[in-house]
């Protein structure tokens, strides 16, 4: 067994290629979701059923008691966390910020920051040193909004994503020497969900054009890398933002 996994947001998209890829690599995965109960318990007994260890847990990633309740949860049926991907994260309705309502602006804070604050928080409190933990590894799911900007679509989203550059920096430095590892990937286009429910549907084909490699990216695409940072072969790198856009 490669060790135990967290990955929030996990049902669906790039969450779900992680978790599935994770369970492959030999990792026991907690899958999180919010409200798409149907694909994470879907994902998590094709997993059992393939001989792996899963299951399926819903919790709001920004509320600190259902945050805290997953993780009693996480180490009653799986044990003492080794790798954590959050990968939960909103954009909100496509639009200029002088159309966008304050409090669809609020809730992509609160996930997107505050939810990967959350569940860090919980991750470092059981695999740090300090803690009597094993140690372990952090991966943040950011995005190339974060230096884009994403003028006319969704600037508060690439804002919280700058925010997760920045905390994933500060976090691997505050805990590399008791054995954490903190990293971030940063992926482009990539056919999710996300698009449609930002009310443009025909968004990833459009920009998916402008992509220097010419395409928009897959989800395993994503889910590749980021177990790559939580390999040994990477046991070297912590506080690095992994951008990977097709050169975007």
């Amino acid at each position: 067994m490669t060790g135990v996994i967290l990955v929030t947001g996990g049902g669906r998209g790039i969450g779900a290629a992680t978790a599935r890829l994770a369970a492959k690599r030999g990792y026991a995965v907690c899958i999180n979701y919010a409200s798409a109960v149907e694909p994470a318990e879907t994902l998590a007994a094709e997993i059992r059923d393939r001989g792996g260890r899963a299951f399926a847990h819903r919790a709001d990633v920004a509320r600190e008691d259902e945050v805290e309740a997953m993780f009693a949860a996480l180490d009653r049926e799986l044990g003492p966390i080794t790798a954590l991907v959050n990968n939960a994260g909103l954009s909100g309705h496509i639009s200029r910020l002088d159309a966008a309502k304050p409090e669809a602006i609020r809730r992509v804070v609160e996930v997107n920051v505050m939810g990967v604050m959350l569940c860090a928080r919980e991750a470092v409190k059981r695999m740090s040193s300090l803690h009597g933990g094993a140690g372990g590894v952090i991966v943040n799911i950011s995005s190339v909004a974060a230096s884009l900007g994403n003028p006319g679509e969704y600037v508060w989203y690439a804002a919280t994503k700058g925010a997760v550059d920045s905390f994933t920096i500060g976090l691997a430095k505050e805990v590399a020497k008791e054995g954490i590892r903190v990293n971030a990937v940063a992926p482009g286009m990539v056919a999710t969900e996300i698009h449609a429910a930002g009310g443009d549907a025909g968004r990833l084909e459009r920009v998916g054009k402008t992509v220097p490699l010419g395409r928009h990216g897959e989800v395993e695409e994503i889910a590749e890398p980021v177990l790559w940072l939580m390999s040994h072969e990477a046991r070297y790198i912590t506080g690095e933002i992994l951008r990977v856009s097709g050169g975007r």
